[in-house]
């Protein structure tokens, strides 16, 4: 149980790391480093999407032959669709980093900006957490070095987006513990949400593949919708394709090695 519970913090703590940079750096970050990390972070998460969770869950259903993809693919569109429907009954900001704001939207926008980042942090909860379920279950298909490096993945990958929402507030005024905390904040709903999956899945271990891919789902639902637009916005979007490329071979290298 203690590994499960430090699986469950490892994101967040990569949430916090980010946010802390907020104590080390003087200024807002450049837009093109906002792209290059939030290329980094898309990059990540479409190879825990594919590797941590979508492979897995179809060599779980492997006795229905070629019928195997069938939970995975219902998994996935239940995460779609839960994303879906919460971004309409959630409104938050489509974030376009190379859009100029106004001296009076600026702190709204930011507002926004966590919120957004809150919720793109929910599937990431679910995603770690289910996996966990499945050690804990004793799947065959999920090792406890796989499930450490999806947790590492996607700390990896939240320490920009602390740093991302960090770095502005306190560049509007905000004082840096003040920035620090609600960069944390926004965080604290993945060992939340990744405990809850455990406690729902371990009850329900015949549908972890589809719970599985139900966390794919939801999560390239915010890599399509958010990510990607943000990283290639503007100019010099080469930039956030180079580092979507690096996050996804990172990934693809950390889940084959601990898996």
């Amino acid at each position: 149980m203690k590994t499960v519970v430090m699986g469950l913090l490892i994101p967040f703590l990569g949430t916090a790391a980010g946010s802390a940079c907020v104590f080390f750096l003087r200024k807002e970050l450049r837009l093109g480093v906002q792209r290059a990390l939030t290329g980094f972070a898309a990059g990540v998460m479409v190879a825990a999407s594919i590797w941590s969770l979508i492979v897995p869950a179809i060599d779980q259903s492997a006795a229905l032959g070629r019928w195997a993809f069938l939970p995975a693919f219902a998994g996935f569109w239940l995460g779609v669709g839960f994303l879906l429907l919460l971004d309409h009954v959630i409104p938050h900001l489509h974030r376009r980093i190379d859009q100029p704001e106004g001296p009076k939207s600026r702190l709204g926008r930011t507002a926004m900006l966590v919120l957004a980042v809150t919720l793109h942090n929910i599937p990431e909860g679910m995603a770690v957490g289910v996996v966990y379920a499945g050690l804990l279950s004793g799947s065959g298909n999920i090792t406890a070095g796989g499930a450490l490096a999806l947790a590492l993945g996607i700390a990896i990958q939240n320490f920009p987006e602390g740093a991302i929402i960090s770095m502005p507030l306190f560049a509007e005024g905000k004082s840096k513990p003040k920035s620090f905390a609600l960069g944390v904040l926004s965080g604290a709903v993945e060992p939340v949400f990744g405990a809850l999956t455990v406690a729902v899945a371990a009850l329900v271990v015949p549908a972890m593949p589809v719970l599985l891919s139900f966390a794919a789902g939801a999560m390239l639902y915010v890599v399509v919708e958010e990510l990607i637009p943000e990283m290639s916005a503007g100019r010099h979007s080469n930039v956030g394709v180079v580092s979507f490329a690096f996050g996804f071979s990172l990934m693809m290298a950390l889940d084959v090695a601990l898996g």
